[in-house]
């Protein structure tokens, strides 16, 4: 009865999530979570708690000698306005542990559900808008004040949106296809209606700019080391200056065997692989993927476009400064992946329009919700009075938060469905180490000349090209248990940089020994190999 107690509460856990109609809050999180953690093929354990007061969680999925197996990472919550990444890592992880537990024989898991818990609670807060920062008290502007020019909701329905002041000075109109939109003016049209355009708050320190000190802290996506934006809002004094990301560092630090890293988060490299720039890539500091790591991104990319039927659309961020997905590459030396997920799908084309303009993320987000039949996600232009724009016409309105980064959370099942298969496929393309060829020569004087050949039976190659000059990962070992004084060619251990896919390389020993060795390679990112050698 004991064996299934664990077994139960994850079916509990699945049943839960996929009977809930919204994405879940902080507190049902951490209860999927430790039901997982019942499980014992998954460990759970807290990084950190946050200065909002909030837990950062790892959960750790595998058996057997987990930090020596090839190991996947995958990082939800990256920015906090992306649940669906939350979900998406929570879906996954209890997805393999209920229904592709063999995986685990190979592979091991580093799941992060949630690197934003402090921004993440906004969606469920009574004032909801995009937040990307946490707790901490920041001086955002620099003007020797905290938090002095925050949000305001000047309508009182319960949305951030935007304001837009009626002005011949402004610098957008509205769209001709859907007034409801702003457009950035077109000058040759005289007779446009101008406007302002801000988000929607108050200049309360009266500086001619809008909501520049916000009630949030810094943003994890944008306070890593790789092109660290300082002084910029959101970024913090100095990279990895907040708890979170501070402890998630430390813990990667510790952590060897991985291999690859999955984001969920606005940068795409999954969907759409990067390109190589040689000139960048030749920079003293490295701006660039390096030419043969871009060779596995297409072919990554390749499984991910097998995998995920939603195709991509106007989905162009493959990087921003201070992200966690740049860093894992360029200063991890991983292979790294991100990928929002969801894109809003391309609606379908109306044929009564008349503009001669390109469709903008927005216009095509209302056409396909209006297709979708998803009414409630845009906030009509409502008039107030602002006290910055006396006598002048000031309307809040737009898009709602949160609606166009995360689909309707009734999309989300099949979603998680298609990217635990995608994480699947990239966990069986992972290094493989194997010795093939074993031969054994008797020679003159009692010696043997042992040959044997080391192969990486993958797709994937043992390091990444930028990890193998980075000289952080470890290096493929191999090693024969004999003291030297019996090896009279050939070294006792070689050391071999990186193995490409399906590479092979030989190792030759001449041995004055008798019985058994055993010959083992391998490093805790590739795995690895052992043979017995009968002398």
């Amino acid at each position: 009865m004991k064996q299934l107690i664990p077994f139960l509460l994850l079916i509990l856990a699945q049943y839960t999530a996929l009977a809930q109609a919204d994405y879940p809050k902080l507190n049902e999180i951490s209860k999927r979570l430790q039901a997982l953690d019942k499980d014992s093929k998954a460990s759970l354990t807290t990084l950190t708690t946050t200065v909002g007061g909030e837990e950062v969680y790892a959960l750790k999925l595998g058996t057997g000698d987990l930090d020596q197996k090839p190991a996947i990472a995958i990082v939800g919550g990256v920015e906090g306005y992306h649940v669906l990444g939350v979900e998406l890592a929570l879906q996954i992880s209890e997805r393999i542990i209920k229904n592709h537990s063999e995986i685990l024989e190979t592979t091991t898991f580093y799941v992060f559900p949630n690197m934003a818990p402090d921004a993440y609670v906004q969606y469920h807060s009574k004032l909801k808008y995009n937040r990307r920062g946490n707790s901490a008290d920041i001086d955002h502007d620099r003007d020797g004040k905290l938090n002095e020019d925050p949000y305001e909701d000047l309508n009182k329905d319960g949305f951030i949106t935007q304001i837009r002041i009626e002005s011949p000075l402004g610098t957008y109109m509205a769209h001709p296809d859907d007034a409801r939109l702003m457009i950035e003016a077109d000058t040759s049209s005289a007779n446009a209606k101008r406007y302002m355009l801000y988000s929607e708050g108050i200049d309360n320190d009266k500086d001619g700019k809008y909501n520049e000190d916000l009630l949030e802290g810094v943003a994890f996506n944008k306070s890593l080391t790789y092109q660290f934006p300082a002084f910029e809002p959101l970024a913090g004094d100095y990279a990895v200056s907040q708890k979170e990301s501070r402890a998630l560092l430390d813990y990667l630090f510790q952590q060897w065997n991985i291999y690859a890293f999955v984001s969920f988060g606005p940068a795409n490299n999954l969907s759409s692989p990067l390109k190589y720039n040689a000139q960048q890539a030749k920079k003293r500091i490295v701006a660039s993927p390096l030419e043969q790591d871009v060779a596995i991104n297409k072919m990554v990319s390749d499984l991910y476009n097998e995998s995920i039927s939603q195709k991509a659309f106007m989905q162009d961020n493959q990087g921003s400064d201070g992200d966690f997905f740049q860093w894992a590459y360029f200063h991890f030396g991983r292979l790294s992946f991100s990928t929002p997920g969801w894109w809003v799908p391309e609606a379908k084309k109306d044929s009564t329009s008349t503009s001669p303009l390109e469709e903008t993320k927005a216009s095509n987000f209302l056409k396909w919700a209006k297709q979708e039949n998803l009414n409630d996600v845009f906030l009509e232009w409502q008039q107030v009075n602002h006290p910055d724009f006396e006598n002048k016409t000031v309307e809040v309105g737009g898009v709602k938060p949160f609606v166009m980064e995360n689909p309707p959370f009734s999309k989300v099942d099949s979603i998680a469905i298609e990217h635990t298969d995608f994480i699947l496929k990239l966990a069986k393309n992972q290094p493989k180490l194997e010795f093939h060829n074993l031969k054994v020569e008797q020679l003159k004087g009692n010696l043997k000349r042992v040959t044997v050949d080391l192969l990486n039976n993958a797709n994937l190659p043992t390091h990444s090209q930028l990890g193998e000059r980075s000289r952080w990962l470890q290096k493929i070992r191999i090693e024969l248990n004999t003291s030297k004084e019996n090896i009279l060619a050939g070294n006792k251990i070689e050391l071999v940089s990186k193995m490409d896919a399906y590479e092979t390389k030989s190792f030759s020993w001449i041995v004055k020994e008798n019985g058994k060795l055993t010959l083992k390679a391998g490093a805790p990112h590739s795995g690895f190999a052992e043979i017995i050698i009968n002398l």
